[in-house]
Parts: structure tokens; sequence; C-alpha cells
């Protein structure tokens, strides 16, 4: 254990599961960058598609907000590892993947039209 600066011990952290959060983190921040290049190729690629810029600045957008929430739940993750807790459940997971899911139906819907 480790000394904190209000005199109590501090209990030992498995480095596995600090690991494991920046992994974590890893995850969120190429899932970020895969949406704003899949928002800048719908802006160049999709020509035919009207409403391609809108489509394509919600993703790039929801990129942002990935790579934002990927960077507060790894310090959430993280201070409550160093203080002997789990990390809570939080929200963002789910957040992204209706994103996704809407992201997808209308890219779903411009293909087969």
């Amino acid at each position: 254990m480790t000394a904190r600066p209000d005199g109590e011990r501090a209990p030992e952290v498995d480095a596995r599961f600090l690991l494991a959060n920046e992994r974590t983190l890893l995850a969120w921040a190429r899932t970020s960058l895969a949406l704003m290049a899949g928002g800048a190729a719908i802006a160049q690629a999709a020509t035919s598609f009207e409403g391609r810029r809108p489509l394509a600045g919600v993703a790039v957008a929801v990129g942002i907000l990935a790579a934002i929430a990927g960077a507060l739940r790894y310090r959430r993750a993280d201070k409550a590892l160093r203080e002997g807790r789990l990390p809570a459940n939080r929200h963002e997971p789910m957040l992204l993947a209706a994103s996704l899911v809407v992201i997808g139906s209308v890219l779903l819907v411009v293909a087969v039209t």
C-alpha cells in the first residue's frame, strides 16, 4: 500500500486493471477516428446523395463526442480503480451504439435507393 496525502493508506491497484482501462480508452479513440474518417468519406464520396453533408456532420460530431466520452470514462475508471472501487456503469456505450445504428440505417437507405 502507498501513503496518501491525508495519511491513510491507498489500496494497491492491480496494474492489469489500469492497463485494461488504457486499452479501453484506445478503443474509444479508434472508434472516434473511424467515425470522423467515415464522415469525411461520406462528404466527399456520396455525391449522389443530397443529404450527404448533414450525415457527414453527424458522423464527425458523434466521433468527437466518442473521443470526449472515452476520455471521461477513462478518468472516472482510473479514479475508481485507484480508490479500490469498481467503475460505475454509464450510458455512453449505449448512446454510441444508438448513434451508429442511426448513421448505419441512413446509409443503408441511401445504398438501396
